[in-house]
C-alpha cells in the first residue's frame, strides 16, 4: 500500500476515534440536554449516529490536513552568495513642464 494512502487511513481512524470521544463526552455531560433527547426518542440512535459520523468527517479532515501541513522538507544546503537587498528605492525629483492654471 502506498505511504500516502496508509497515512490517510491512519489519520481518518484517528479522526473518527476523536469523534467518538467527543460525542461520548457530549452525551455524558448532557450538553444541551442531548442525552435526554437521544435516550427518550425511538429515533435517538439516528441522531447519535449522525453526530458521530459528521463529527468524524470533520475531525478526520482536520487531522489529515494538520499532518500534511507539518510535512515540510527542509533544504539541506544553505543558499550561496552574498545577501543583497532585492531592490533599493531612490527618490528622484520630477519636473512638471505644464503651465499652472489660474484660479477662477
Amino acid at each position: 500500500m502506498p505511504a500516502l494512502i496508509r497515512l490517510y487511513i491512519c489519520n481518518v481512524l484517528i479522526g473518527f476515534a476523536l469523534s467518538g470521544v467527543f460525542v461520548a463526552s457530549l452525551l455524558w455531560l448532557n450538553v444541551a440536554n442531548l442525552w435526554h433527547l437521544i435516550s427518550t426518542s425511538p429515533e435517538g440512535w439516528i441522531a447519535a449516529l449522525m453526530l458521530f459520523v459528521f463529527n468524524g468527517i470533520v475531525f478526520a479532515g482536520v487531522q489529515f490536513s494538520i499532518v500534511v501541513m507539518r510535512m515540510e522538507q527542509k533544504d539541506e544546503d544553505p543558499p550561496k552568495g552574498p545577501r543583497l537587498p532585492a531592490s533599493v528605492s531612490v527618490l528622484a525629483p520630477v519636473r512638471i513642464s505644464s503651465p499652472v492654471r489660474a484660479r477662477r
